[in-house]
């Protein structure tokens, strides 16, 4: 499973624990997208920098693995007409 955290502190938080429950369940972390089952991004969508940062890593983890989950401020659905990649 590939993991990328964007954002503020809080972002930071819910990764570590997104992170500690994937582990606790036998789930194995690897930096390397075309090696992952599924590329999970924690994103931010306080402010338009962080909207940007959080669609480009979208865009290149569906680029590079094709599958992807979407959580944290973009992942509630209502931000998926911005990546033309994305289904809710």
């Amino acid at each position: 499973m590939g993991f990328i955290s964007l954002g503020c502190p809080k972002a930071l938080v819910d990764s570590e624990r997104i992170l500690t429950q994937l582990r606790t369940e036998g789930y194995e972390i690897t930096p390397h997208y075309e090696d992952a089952g599924v590329v999970i991004v924690n994103t931010c969508g306080f402010i338009d920098a962080a909207k940007d940062e959080s669609l480009e890593a979208i865009g290149e983890a569906i680029q590079e693995n094709g599958r992807v989950l979407v959580t944290g401020c973009m992942g509630r659905g209502d931000d998926a007409e911005n990546h033309p990649s994305s289904t809710p």
